[in-house]
């Protein structure tokens, strides 16, 4: 009976672990850090400000950089970031966006683009999604972090949940 129990649990194991493919290549420095520890029982909140602008769109889904930029700044605002969104705002280049951060008095500005937004073709039709996201310093443009990821989901799965699990993961502290 245990070697059956055993049996059945490992192979509900390798099954659901094949549900997520996410894939994701990021820099070695994390994201600045919100919360300074001062002591073992105390942390400190600092001010890091981030101008988030809408993620370019690189694919034939109308909107997946807005959509992909408003999951992002959710995410970025449970961490404790203050946020100045210009997601609603058409997308910029980088200079412009470098101006727009300074003129924001923020610290941070994050840039990038998704490559995929849609549901795959076929039977099943999974959500797939890619996206590659940057954080840089406003006051010299220097790059601070930097990450792309890809996830595709099962066909009961939608677009949301599959990127929001992704940029996560992605900016899993």
């Amino acid at each position: 009976m245990n070697r059956v129990f055993n049996f059945v649990l490992f192979g509900l194991v390798v099954a659901f672990s094949g549900c997520s493919t996410a894939v994701i290549t990021q820099t070695a420095n994390g994201l600045p850090a919100v919360y300074e520890d001062v002591n073992d029982t105390y942390q400190e909140k600092t001010d890091v400000k981030i101008a988030l602008f809408r993620l370019n769109n690189y694919t034939d889904t109308p909107r997946a950089g807005m959509r992909a930029s408003n999951l992002i700044e959710g995410i970025l605002l449970t961490k404790g970031y203050t946020i100045k969104s210009h997601v609603k705002d058409k997308s910029v280049s980088f200079k412009k966006a470098k101006k727009i951060a300074k003129d924001d008095n923020a610290k941070y500005f994050m840039y990038g683009g998704v490559s995929e937004w849609r549901y795959k073709t076929g039977i099943d039709g999974e959500p797939a999604v890619s996206v590659q996201m940057s954080l840089y310093k406003t006051k010299n443009g220097k790059l601070v972090w930097s990450a792309t990821g890809s996830d595709s989901d099962w066909g009961n799965g939608s677009i949301g949940t599959t990127a929001h699990d992704l940029f996560e993961e992605i900016m899993a502290d």
